[in-house]
C-alpha cells in the first residue's frame, strides 16, 4: 500500500520539478535580458537624460529661460541618476523579451483556443503602457512643469538691478535626481493606468466581472479614480483633472469591451446549443411562471 503511495507521489512530483526547472530557465533569461538592457542604457544615459529633460527645457524656453540646466545637490547624485535611468531603460528594452518568456512558460499549459485568446492581451499590454507613457511625457508633463514654473519670481537678488526696493527672487534650480524621480513617476503612473482596459477585459473574459456590474459601480469608480489621481500626481489641479478624465474614459471603454466579450461568449454558446432563449426569459423574469400558475383555474 505504501509502495503505491510512493509511486503516486513520485509521478506527481516529476511534473512539478519540470515546471520549476522551466520557470527557473525563463527567469534566468529574463534577468539576463534586463541586465543587458541596463548595461546598454548605462553607456548612453546622458542622451536619455537629455531626452527626459525635453519637457522641462520646452516649458522654460516658453518663459524666456535659455538655460534649463539641473544641479547635483549631493556628491553621489549624478551616479544615482545614471543608475535610475539604466534601471528604467533596461526594463523598457527588455520588456518585450520578458513578455515572450512569460508567454513561453504559460502557453504549453493552455489549450489552442486559449492561446489565441490570451495572445492579444499580451500584445495590448505593452502597447497600452507605451501609449500611456507617451501621453504623460508629451502632454501631461509639459503642462505640469509650466504650472510649477509659474511660481518663480523675478527680483533684484537675482538680477542685481535695484531701484531701492530689494525684492527676493524665486528661481528654479532643480535637483537632477528629484526631476528624474518626478518624470518617471508621471510616466509609470500613466502607463499603469492605461492598463485598465486590458485588465478589466481579461477579467471579463474570465467571468470575474460583467459589463452590468462595472456599470452599476460607476459612482464608486469615480471616487476611486479621484483618489488615485490625487495620490499618483503632484498637488496641481491640471494633472489631476487630466488623469481623472483619461482614466474615467478608459473605464467606460472597458465597460464597452467587456460587453463585447459577453456578446461573443453568448453567440458562441448559442451556436453550440448551450444557450436557451426560454431559459433566459425565465431567469430574467422568475415571477412569470408563478403569476401564470395563479391565473389558471
Amino acid at each position: 500500500m505504501s509502495h503505491m503511495a510512493d509511486d503516486s507521489i513520485d509521478d506527481s512530483a516529476a511534473p512539478l520539478i519540470e515546471h520549476l526547472a522551466e520557470l527557473r530557465t525563463r527567469l534566468i533569461h529574463s534577468v539576463l535580458a534586463f541586465i543587458v538592457g541596463m548595461v546598454i542604457c548605462f553607456t548612453v544615459w546622458n542622451p536619455i537624460f537629455d531626452f527626459l529633460t525635453h519637457p522641462l527645457c520646452s516649458a522654460m524656453a516658453v518663459r524666456g529661460h535659455s538655460d534649463c540646466g539641473l544641479i547635483l545637490i549631493k556628491l553621489q547624485e549624478g551616479f544615482f541618476v545614471a543608475i535610475s535611468i539604466s534601471l528604467l531603460g533596461g526594463l523598457v528594452l527588455s520588456f518585450p523579451y520578458i513578455s515572450y518568456q512569460m508567454w513561453r512558460f504559460v502557453a504549453p499549459g493552455l489549450y489552442k483556443s486559449e492561446k489565441g485568446a490570451f495572445l492579444p492581451f499580451l500584445v495590448a499590454s505593452p502597447f497600452m503602457f507605451f501609449l500611456g507613457a507617451s501621453f504623460a511625457f508629451y502632454v501631461v508633463t509639459p503642462l505640469a512643469f509650466d504650472f510649477f514654473l509659474g511660481f518663480q519670481q523675478a527680483g533684484s537678488v537675482l538680477t542685481g538691478e535695484t531701484d531701492g526696493n530689494a525684492v527676493a527672487g524665486i528661481a528654479f534650480q532643480g535637483s537632477a535626481q528629484e526631476y528624474l524621480s518626478l518624470t518617471i513617476k508621471f510616466i509609470v503612473a500613466f502607463g499603469l493606468c492605461f492598463q485598465l482596459p486590458v485588465l478589466l477585459t481579461l477579467m471579463g473574459k474570465a467571468g470575474l466581472v460583467s459589463a452590468d456590474g462595472l456599470g452599476g459601480v460607476r459612482k464608486y469608480a469615480v471616487v476611486a479614480i479621484l483618489v488615485l489621481a490625487a495620490l499618483v500626481t503632484p498637488p496641481d489641479v491640471i494633472t489631476q483633472v487630466i488623469l481623472f478624465v483619461v482614466v474615467y474614459g478608459l473605464y467606460e471603454i472597458s465597460i464597452f469591451l467587456v460587453r463585447r466579450v459577453e456578446r461573443k461568449r453568448e453567440a458562441q454558446l448559442r451556436a453550440e446549443g448551450y444557450y436557451d432563449d426560454e431559459m433566459e426569459a425565465e431567469l430574467d423574469d422568475p415571477l412569470a411562471d408563478e403569476s401564470g400558475e395563479e391565473g389558471k383555474p
